[in-house]
């Protein structure tokens, strides 16, 4: 069995350290981790990654963590508060170029017209605030102007799953590229189909690759995924990490402790995978199989 990286013991203690503050507070502010991965853009497992100390904190997750809870980011992460407050101490000119994040830019606004009036931890809330609402978490759906993308009160926009974002680097193949970005689509259609979801803001685009489920899913075909799914809910195909590496996989129930990941291809061997090994992204709904006419 894979071994689990084990975070040095400054990472661990910042992740215990955000753990414990949620939990002191979460009563008191009515949240769950599922509220704080809403807010961030992804899955309630990705959340609990951070506080379990297998993935070490980022300034993104930090940023929303801290916005929610009403925290400076230095109550659970100095180190992150310093890269913060390194960026709000920067020249604007250093910051706000061709290609630089929204976050980046807004916090150069920031210094340029307020920056002399507020004081560290003003600043440092705001600027933690200014990355959360760029988009920038792990396992986010990708936001941009959607301002073209006009959907009518029967209609859905399904924007695409950032997958590498999601997924962690490595993790997804070289050569993967989405097919679809975004898509509008009438509710009544889902309906038609059979397709339940857990909320309309849970539908995401995913582009599935390789032979491993040819036949059910090819290469570069589209996927509307549920990514509200994070635990096996039954037989279906999910989206999945096993041992650090991304699938996609139909799934059953082989024991109390081990999950079947199973290949549609007959030419792909099935696999064996204890339930604590994989973890659960989001579950397919749709494939939408694109046939040459």
């Amino acid at each position: 069995m894979t071994k689990k990286r084990i975070l040095p013991p400054d990472l661990l203690a910042e992740c215990s350290a955000a753990h414990d503050l949620f939990l002191s507070k979460k009563n008191e502010l009515k949240l769950s981790q599922k509220k704080i991965a809403d807010e961030a853009g992804m899955t309630p497992a990705a959340v609990n990654l951070y506080f379990k100390g297998i993935n070490p904190l980022n300034t993104k997750f930090a940023a929303v963590l801290a916005r929610m809870l009403d925290e400076p980011v230095s109550a659970f992460s100095p180190r992150l508060a310093n890269e913060i407050a390194a960026l709000t101490s920067a020249p604007a000119k250093d910051v706000a170029v061709p290609g630089s994040s929204a976050a980046e830019k807004v916090m150069a606004m920031i210094r340029k017209h307020a920056g002399r009036n507020l004081d560290a931890d003003a600043q440092e809330k705001i600027a933690a605030a200014a990355l959360a609402a760029a988009g920038e978490a792990q396992g986010k759906v990708i936001h941009a102007d959607f301002s073209g993308l006009k959907a009518r009160p029967e209609e859905i926009v399904i924007r695409q799953y950032d997958v590498r974002a999601a997924m962690g680097h490595g993790q997804v193949p070289a050569d993967y590229n989405e097919v679809i970005r975004n898509l509008i689509i009438r509710e009544d259609v889902l309906r038609e189909k059979g397709v339940s979801y857990t909320s309309p803001n849970s539908l995401a685009m995913i582009t599935g690759w390789g032979q491993s489920m040819e036949g059910t899913i090819n290469d570069k075909d589209p996927l509307i995924v549920d990514k509200g799914v994070n635990e096996f809910a039954g037989d279906g195909i999910y989206v999945l990490t096993w041992h650090e590496h991304l699938y996609i996989k139909r799934v059953q129930v082989m024991d109390a402790e081990r999950f079947w990941l199973i290949s549609d291809n007959t030419k792909h061997k099935d696999q064996e995978a204890r339930i604590e090994d994989v973890t659960i992204h989001a579950k397919v709904l749709m494939i939408w199989n694109a046939r040459k006419a």
